[in-house]
């Protein structure tokens, strides 16, 4: 796996369901090097995924299964993606399915989407965009959300059962104050917070005109969350600081 896909997985949202069960993702290809390609970066996300090669088998197994989203290609073996759509969707009419194939012409995406998917992407493909296409898909869905034990911003992610923190997969180290520091930034994520919002919510009391504190603090962050990398933590002259996903 290339360093760029290693850094959108670590970057996506932990996504399951409210009883903490995994997303089903069906992934309906009958060519096993693609299948394969798509199966593993799924399941290194937390996701279930099966796969079907051919088109009724497909059909058979969404009854069983019960996927949370389809991945669909257009030809296949048996019956053609098209027929593969409007079956699984006359057993779960609210299913998302994002249509996956090598007919790339205008009337193939628009008959692709006329017949019910809510996403085309063409190959080849980046794994990449299909991943946040597929996270897309599910969160607009409602069929699950983001884990409540992770805040995520851009690729930067805290994890609030282990205190870990990593961004594009690299752990970073931080101390107490700075762990709670960066949670109260990601909690707030593009919002200007002011020294004195910050004071009040890292340090619980009024440092008595010791605003500096803030000023230190942030930059012990920037050493460790933005050296090297993209900035994610700015300030905005005169109100504060402002964390965001780095562009």
């Amino acid at each position: 796996m290339s360093e760029r896909s290693a850094n959108v997985l670590a970057s996506l949202p932990h996504l399951e369901h409210p009883d903490g069960s995994p997303v089903r993702v069906l992934v309906v290809e009958d060519e096993p090097t693609i299948a394969d390609l798509l199966r593993f970066p799924l399941q290194m996300v937390g996701w279930d995924a099966r796969v079907s090669a051919d088109g009724l088998e497909a059909v058979r197994e969404a009854r069983e299964f019960r996927p949370d989203v389809l991945v669909l290609d257009r030809m296949l073996p048996g019956i053609d993606g098209v027929e593969v759509l409007s079956r699984v969707r006359a057993m779960q009419p609210e299913i998302p399915v994002l249509m996956l194939t090598a007919m790339d012409a205008t009337g193939d995406r628009i008959d692709g989407l006329a017949a019910g998917a809510d996403d085309y992407v063409t190959k080849p493909f980046t794994i990449e965009e299909v991943l946040l296409r597929l996270h897309r898909l599910v969160q607009r869905a409602g069929v699950a959300a983001q884990s409540a034990n992770e805040l995520v911003v851009g690729d930067l992610v805290m994890n609030l059962d282990t205190h870990e923190v990593t961004r594009g997969g690299d752990e970073i180290a931080l101390t107490a104050t700075q762990y709670q520091l960066l949670r109260y930034l990601m909690e707030n994520p593009q919002r200007v917070l002011s020294k004195a919002q910050i004071l009040d919510a890292v340090w619980n009391y009024d440092f008595g005109g010791q605003a500096n504190i803030v000023e230190l603090y942030i930059s012990y962050l920037r050493k460790r969350i933005d050296v090297g990398r993209e900035p994610m933590i700015h300030t905005v002259r005169g109100a504060g600081y402002v964390l965001k996903p780095a562009v």
